[in-house]
């Protein structure tokens, strides 16, 4: 197996543990405020902690979505098109993508300097530069992920392989083997 596959399924592993986990500490938070809240008291620092987490879990889990190639896009559209102008639709879309996550790189961090000396309401031990780093942090990453997926995307572009129609397929054989096991 190459380098390159076995560093995507590490890190598509790392992402998945970190997303599962927060997720679970998002759960945790909401049930544990709803619970309180039952009983009459409360948390004060659930609304900003609850939105943040939400906010992590979905820029990680775009991290994953791309690391995947899962993200919205069009490879119907890359794959349909003639093989002459395939490579150039599909290096064009890599170059605009990449570009995108490096500008919001960028000022995510720049953002982070003025961010510095601000800190949650409900917790000021906590400063806005850290919850906050996740744009910056995720944008690098995503373009990691863009860049580790990469080779095996272009493999299939080559090939002609519509990856949403792939899915499809996948989702179809999977449903209709859950359909055969109920039926037994």
């Amino acid at each position: 197996m190459p380098a390159i596959d076995q560093l995507r399924r590490v890190l598509e592993r790392l992402l998945e543990v970190f997303t599962v986990g927060l997720l679970l500490a998002l759960t945790i938070t909401v049930l544990t405020a709803v619970a309180l809240r039952m009983f009459g008291g409360s948390l004060p620092w659930y609304d900003e902690v609850a939105s943040i987490n939400l906010a992590w879990l979905s820029f990680y889990g775009a991290c994953l979505a791309a690391l995947k190639r899962s993200h919205m896009g069009f490879p119907g559209i890359v794959s349909r098109a003639p093989p002459a102008i395939r490579s150039t639709l599909f290096m064009l879309s890599e170059v605009i993508v990449v570009g995108f996550f490096a500008v919001v790189a960028w000022y995510g961090y720049k953002v982070l300097e003025v961010l510095a000396w601000d800190t949650l309401v409900s917790l000021p031990s906590i400063g806005l530069d850290v919850t906050q780093s996740v744009i910056p942090i995720s944008a690098a990453l995503f373009i990691v992920c863009e860049l580790l997926s990469m080779p095996m995307a272009w493999h299939k572009m080559r090939s002609g392989i519509d990856s949403e129609e792939e899915a499809i397929e996948e989702a179809i054989r999977i449903a209709e083997e859950d359909l055969k096991e109920h039926r037994s």
